[in-house]
């Protein structure tokens, strides 16, 4: 460690960011698979949350898995989740605070709506057993759009429906005009 208290080599910096990218992406992974168990072990236990700019705000494990799992539980409500551009600091041996930005996408078949928006979430770590943990993750909108799903677009794979498998038929093969 140096004065700061951060490892003193790159290298061990650059493990951390590593872990603590993995654990951010496992996060959206496990909410877009709707995977409860998992996403709630990689917070902390007194984890806060600030969605939306603040307009869900929850403190605490549970509150938090609680209004994700009510909010987007149904296999009807399919979302997108990606994180890009990270911008992570180590603030001492066992602490750090990440920028990201994020695309989603959010399907919500029952309403017949589509939603589609960018925000940067603002999120803070901690280190727990020799496991990076989120202890605040939220995000603030760049925009967010809402529109009703089109007439006639039809829903060809589910996660959940049908395992992710298409149900488009394969294309038949182009007749490129030579001959056999």
């Amino acid at each position: 460690m140096d004065h700061t208290g951060l490892p003193a080599d790159d290298l061990a910096r650059l493990v951390a960011v590593e872990a603590i990218t993995r654990l951010k992406h496992a996060y959206l992974r496990c909410l877009d698979t709707k995977r409860w168990d998992e996403l709630a072990e990689l917070l902390t236990d007194d984890v806060t949350c600030a969605y939306g700019g603040g307009a869900y705000t929850f403190t605490g494990r549970d509150a938090v898995m609680r209004f994700l799992v009510e909010a987007m539980g149904r296999t009807s409500m399919l979302t997108s989740h990606t994180v890009h551009h990270p911008e992570i600091t180590l603030e001492g041996p066992d602490a750090a605070r990440g920028t990201w930005a994020l695309r989603d996408e959010v399907l919500d078949l029952e309403a017949g709506i589509r939603i589609r928006g960018a925000a940067f979430y603002d999120d803070r770590y901690r280190l727990l057993d020799g496991s990076w943990r989120i202890a605040h993750t939220g995000y603030r909108r760049l925009f967010e759009e809402l529109e009703p799903r089109p007439p006639g677009v039809r829903l060809t794979a589910s996660w959940w429906e049908d395992d992710g498998r298409s149900r488009l038929a394969p294309a038949p093969p182009a007749d490129d005009g030579a001959e056999g």
